[in-house]
């Protein structure tokens, strides 16, 4: 059976006690999860010890930086969550579109630190993990396995990379960094954004050896439930903060691109809270979930070819996708000086907002492009509100915007090339390769992961099941709690000061 991330007990206590030691050793705190979506939950004394560490270094104390709530310059803390409006110039659509910035979180500058997070700490303080002989084998299309090679260092054990090689260059420079043997400790598998199964074949073959803990972000529910808590709320706290500056705003949706689906769960959270539409967003080169098709496509960060086991179909309203034509285009208008110029002259586009717009990397693009699409389906207005994720920023692509503008552009990118960008991509957005969903349509996108997670991977049919229900999901909720108590006691054990 496929590790799901579930238990609440310890599990092996030499493991336990040897990770007890390891971070007594190491002078290593863990965050509640409480803390990680409330950071005014942590000691006053904490927060200005962390308030001196430098957020890109491998230093234990930014574990309580994995949280939506640091500036621009990462080093302090915003009393709600760094946010940017897009501009209706840009969207050409009434209502209201709010992205959070992924780039504010520590070492990364993308908000898989969490998820990594997530998964790797209720593995230590359930004793399934230790540090001082296992090491964390992080699957991932994209920032998932930088975000768990970060973890792994501040949590002094050893982390392994496996991704695509078609992977942006800045991806592996990162990761030559930080991991301890470049050599050995990142695997690269064939193909690139759309090849997962190749990664879970890379993964078995690692599992084989009994020192390899994989920690499989589409289907650890730690992934879903931090998301679910975390960026849940919040996206709450950007909610009621507009809402008090404008009477009578409503959020209408939350949008993300399905990745591992772990995003997704604040959906949950927010349909619960505000009943907002959940909205799933996937790449036309590869829509699985929309017309259960297949290819590849360079919209990094969101693998495909499958369904995610902790993806909460059953609950998601709506399906659409958005060409890489489209980001790997806007990812150029937005950040080539030509581009800026077009946008700024001819469109009013402000230099504040382009400056932002740094913030937005591929998959995030997505994301902005998935909201316009719905915002225009539903036809809403100025007083509905649509939320999503700028999950990394434009620093990580420099090389694919090269790419793109080499093959897109017959490397030139001037004003015309940039006016038929905005023309085509923004103002000829419309609601095509877009489903709303019924419960027929659920009902065929959750049976389509029966292939992956029973067939392939061998999860019980019972388990696979079980995910229908809704009782399901709000069950799991009880986990969280519960491991924020085992993570007390687990720092109460290490002797680690909350300083």
């Amino acid at each position: 059976m496929a590790r799901l991330g579930l238990e609440h007990t310890i599990i092996d206590r030499s493991n336990y006690d040897h990770s007890v030691e390891r971070f007594r050793a190491a002078g290593i705190l863990l965050p509640t999860f409480a803390q990680l979506a409330d950071p005014n939950l942590i000691a006053s004394g904490l927060r200005e010890a962390v308030a001196a560490i430098d957020p890109d270094a491998p230093h234990p104390l930014n574990l309580f930086r994995v949280h939506w709530y640091n500036g621009a310059d990462r080093r302090t803390r915003t009393a709600t969550p760094d946010a940017i409006e897009v501009p209706r110039e840009l969207t050409g659509v009434r209502a209201r579109i709010v992205l959070l910035l992924g780039d504010r979180f520590p070492m990364i500058r993308a908000h898989k630190v969490l998820a990594a997070y997530a998964c790797l700490a209720p593995r230590i303080v359930t004793g399934q993990f230790d540090p001082t002989r296992h090491r964390a084998v992080w699957p991932s299309t994209g920032n998932y396995c930088r975000g768990g090679v970060a973890i792994s260092r501040i949590m002094n054990c050893r982390g392994v990379a496996v991704l695509p090689e078609g992977m942006s260059r800045e991806r592996f420079e990162w990761l030559e960094r930080w991991v301890a043997d470049p050599a050995n400790d990142i695997v690269r598998t064939p193909g690139s954004e759309s090849n997962v199964k190749e990664i879970y074949d890379r993964c078995a073959e690692l599992e084989q050896d009994a020192d390899n803990v994989v920690f499989n972000q589409f289907c650890e529910f730690g992934n879903y439930l931090a998301h679910y808590l975390c960026t849940g709320k919040a996206v709450d706290a950007i909610v009621e903060q507009l809402a008090r500056e404008a009477d009578g705003l409503r959020l209408r949706a939350f949008v993300s691109a399905t990745g591992s689906a772990g995003t997704l769960g604040a959906g949950d959270y927010l349909k619960a809270r505000h009943g907002a539409t959940i909205v799933a967003a996937e790449a036309l080169e590869c829509p699985t979930l929309l017309y259960n098709g297949f290819g590849e496509h360079n919209i990094q960060g969101i693998g495909d070819k499958h369904v995610p086991l902790i993806h909460n179909v059953m609950n998601t309203d709506v399906v659409t996708a958005i060409s890489d034509a489209t980001t790997d285009s806007l990812g150029l208008l937005l950040n080539e000086e030509a581009g800026r110029r077009y946008l700024t002259t001819r469109r009013g586009i402000s230099a504040s907002f382009l400056e932002q717009a740094a913030s937005l990397g591929l998959s995030s693009l997505c994301n902005l492009v998935a909201a316009i699409k719905t915002a225009q389906y539903f036809d809403w207005g100025p007083d509905d509100l649509v939320v999503s994720v700028a999950t990394d920023g434009a620093e990580m692509y420099g090389s694919e915007r090269r790419k793109a503008l080499k093959d897109r552009f017959a490397g030139r990118f001037d004003e015309v090339a940039a006016a038929e960008v905005f023309g085509q991509h923004l103002l000829g957005c419309a609601t095509d390769h877009l489903v709303e969903l019924n419960e027929t349509d659920r009902r065929r996108v959750f049976n389509l992961g029966y292939y992956t997670w029973v067939e392939q991977q061998k999860v019980p049919i019972a388990t696979f099941d079980a995910r229908r229900a809704q009782r399901f999901w709000t069950d799991l909720q009880r986990l969280l709690p519960r491991w924020d108590e085992m993570i007390a006691e687990f720092n109460q054990r290490t002797g680690v000061a909350a300083v």
